[in-house]
């Protein structure tokens, strides 16, 4: 199935929407206050409590396991009944990818079974073992309630490229912007609540293999944490290499903007601000997915994990 079909509802009138205000961010900057877990002022957590339970009756436990995080004073608190037996539970998701990737290989609609979700970063610099993220956005290409998420992130640390995107240290280092160390529980947890049963989740980015996942990859080692299995990523940049301008020439640059420029895509919002970035992502994937008739599948062909990218 083709991405137009899909958005048609979604996305094919994005350009008139966003122009509007996202009211169902998860985690949200702020400027005249209101409900956004992250405001110019205190930053609150209202807890998210997840129950996971297997939907094969075979690898199903008794019980079902709650996963509550809380937010208290800038740290987040996880509290777990692992009534569900770990090791069933990974093979479950070992089978939820089979079943993706067998769908794929017998020419199957494989849009019920994967989430496709468009995220940008910004960043101190472009050295990843030194440099760290300032600014997450991401949206869940097939909509729905709560179907964007975005937030500054404190780098406790200097930022000496405000100039690029316009983040100040000032911005960032203070209380009641969360480390990336109290948003990544978070943000895993959220990314679960929008995949779809039996699924995968698939990460799209412009660069993404060489600096949005490699970053995303480094901040979730810092706390100890792996990129879930089920997490595969695409990168858009190898694909903008295949388009042509109408006369059949190679276009001369890549880059976000050229992309834009060639698809007449208003601007909308800063460039170089993480939602403001995927924002025009989305649009350009659905004009470049039809030009190059690239189906969900064939995406999910074209995608890496976190586990192909070379070591530090």
């Amino acid at each position: 199935m083709s991405f137009s079909s899909i958005w048609s509802s979604n996305l094919y009138n994005l350009r008139n929407t966003l122009v509007s205000s996202h009211s169902h961010n998860l985690l949200r900057l702020g400027t005249s206050g209101g409900w956004g877990i992250l405001d110019t002022g205190r930053w609150t957590f209202r807890s998210l409590t997840t129950k996971v339970r297997a939907t094969d009756p075979k690898l199903e436990s008794d019980k079902p396991c709650s996963v509550k995080l809380e937010l208290v004073d800038g740290t987040v608190k996880r509290r777990s009944n692992a009534n569900a037996n770990k090791l069933e539970l990974q093979n479950f998701k070992a089978i939820q990818q089979c079943d993706v990737q067998q769908a794929i290989t017998e020419g199957k609609d494989v849009s019920q079974l994967v989430t496709v979700l468009v995220f940008d970063i910004e960043t101190t610099g472009f050295r990843r073992s030194h440099d760290r993220i300032i600014e997450f956005a991401l949206q869940d290409l097939f909509g729905g309630r709560n179907s964007t998420f975005q937030t500054l992130v404190n780098p406790e640390r200097f930022v000496p490229n405000t100039v690029i995107h316009g983040i100040s240290t000032n911005m960032v280092n203070r209380h009641g912007v969360p480390r990336w160390k109290e948003l990544a529980p978070i943000l895993v947890r959220y990314v679960q609540s929008r995949q779809k049963p039996g699924g995968i989740v698939l990460w799209v980015a412009h660069n993404g293999r060489r600096f949005d996942v490699p970053f995303l990859v480094k901040e979730f080692s810092r706390c100890s944490m792996d990129i879930p299995s089920d997490w595969f990523f695409v990168d858009t940049l190898p694909l903008a290499r295949q388009l042509v301008n109408p006369d059949g020439s190679k276009l001369s640059s890549f880059s976000l903007k050229s992309l834009r420029e060639h698809y007449g895509i208003q601007l909308l919002g800063k460039a170089h601000r993480a939602m403001s970035d995927v924002n025009m992502l989305s649009l350009i994937l659905q004009k470049m997915t039809f030009d190059l008739k690239i189906p969900i599948s064939g995406l999910v062909e074209r995608s890496f994990k976190a586990s192909d990218l070379k070591p530090d």
